[in-house]
């Protein structure tokens, strides 16, 4: 019995249909599965930074395990110390907020008083003299009373109207306290949830990192196996460029920012320079998110327009810096994507990830890129991300 086989166009057509369902599969996952994503991905992150320190405690004769240990607390204690210098700064800042709030009423009512000023000269400018309305005092007694006769008399009957039936609209019972205590928690549960886990993954990802990597070889073939290695070095070195690179400047830009601000004697200038230095660094939205801290913190300080126009000339001035000087030969070297890849990258990851999408979209899109160099199947797709 002749069996029948598809032709090559029905051929063809199923496997681009079963490519499209799988890449929507693969959105669909990413996006759902975000928060487990995002975790483990900053967990792989932070072992391929911090697996240089474990290897250089191994060379004082420490079993893994244990230099992994010591580097995870070291690493954790690091986090608790710029925590509570963090949480200090806050804290004195949140006894100022009344100042704050009080400078910020002045200034909108100054903006409301000049938004009138504006409107009544307009109004003066545009309308005529004699189109404007005759204040009352001006018209006489007699000629008001006649022209309101007159108006009474040229206005028609309106007839009367049969009462409106008022609706009768059943509302929905309100919605329980607890339930909008349980929704607001539960949108943070899993992200607290998910990141208690991150030094544990860290640790064992350090600790078990050999046993990782043996078992990551096997899964190729032996002629593979040199490919898949140094497809793992080479996303670890982009991981430690990108995260290092990134740090050194953000580090540079803070103490720029810091001193400026000491010299401007804006208030909280220890805690405001760090974050719009590493505020500065966020893609494409960099300035905007840099300026907003020094502008906010210059309010119960300065009133003249000039001064808050000069702290965002030099934020900005400092951002192109770092960017055009400093990124290319910190980071940019390491990463070799192209700008048209890059904002691909940005615009997707963003979209399914938010916020911290922006952050990992080049690390990600620069390991993928490490992947398809050192595939011969995928090395086309390399070229397409690289420079």
């Amino acid at each position: 019995m002749p069996v029948l086989t598809p032709s090559l166009p029905e051929n063809k057509a199923g496997i681009v249909a079963v490519r499209v369902l799988a890449f929507a599969a693969a959105i669909a996952l990413l996006y759902f599965g975000r928060i487990f994503l995002i975790t483990l991905i900053i967990g792989i992150i932070l072992a391929f930074l911090l697996d240089p320190a474990v290897r250089m405690f191994m060379r004082m004769r420490l079993p893994r395990g244990l230099a992994s240990f010591v580097v995870c607390s070291i690493a954790l204690l690091g986090v608790y110390l710029l925590g509570l210098g963090l949480y200090t700064e806050v804290s004195a800042l949140v006894d100022d907020l009344p100042a704050y709030s009080q400078r910020m009423n002045e200034l909108v009512d100054e903006a409301a008083t000049k938004i009138d000023e504006v409107e009544k000269n307009t109004y003066q400018l545009v309308v005529p003299k004699r189109y404007r309305e005759t204040p009352p005092q001006d018209v006489p007694p007699a000629a008001a009373r006649a022209a309101k006769r007159k108006a009474k008399a040229a206005d028609p009957v309106v007839p009367a109207q049969p009462p409106a039936v008022q609706e009768v609209r059943i509302r929905p019972e309100p919605t329980p306290l607890w339930s909008y205590v349980y929704n607001y928690v539960s949108s943070f549960y899993n992200v607290f949830l998910m990141t208690s886990f991150v030094p544990f993954l860290v640790y064992f990802m350090l600790s078990w990192r050999d046993h990782l990597r043996r078992s990551y070889l096997y899964m190729f073939n032996a002629a593979d196996r040199s490919l898949a290695g140094r497809s793992w070095e080479r996303v670890a070195e982009i991981a430690r460029a990108y995260v290092l690179g990134n740090f050194i400047l953000g580090i540079l830009l803070s103490v720029a920012s810091t001193l400026f601000f000491v010299l401007m004697r804006l208030p909280y200038a220890l805690l405001i320079g760090p974050l719009s230095g590493f505020l500065s660094l966020v893609p494409y939205v960099g300035v905007p998110l840099a300026v907003g801290p020094p502008l906010i913190a210059a309010l119960p300080v300065y009133s003249h327009p000039s001064v808050y126009i000069a702290i965002a000339a030099v934020i900005a001035l400092f951002h192109l810096i770092a960017l055009n000087l400093l990124y290319p030969k910190l980071v940019g070297s390491r990463v070799h994507l192209n700008p048209l890849a890059v904002t691909v990258a940005l615009m997707f990851w963003g979209t399914l990830w938010g916020g911290i999408g922006l952050l990992l979209a080049i690390p990600i899109t620069a390991g993928l890129k490490a992947v398809c160099d050192n595939s011969a199947t995928l090395s086309a797709y390399g070229k397409l991300l690289g420079d």
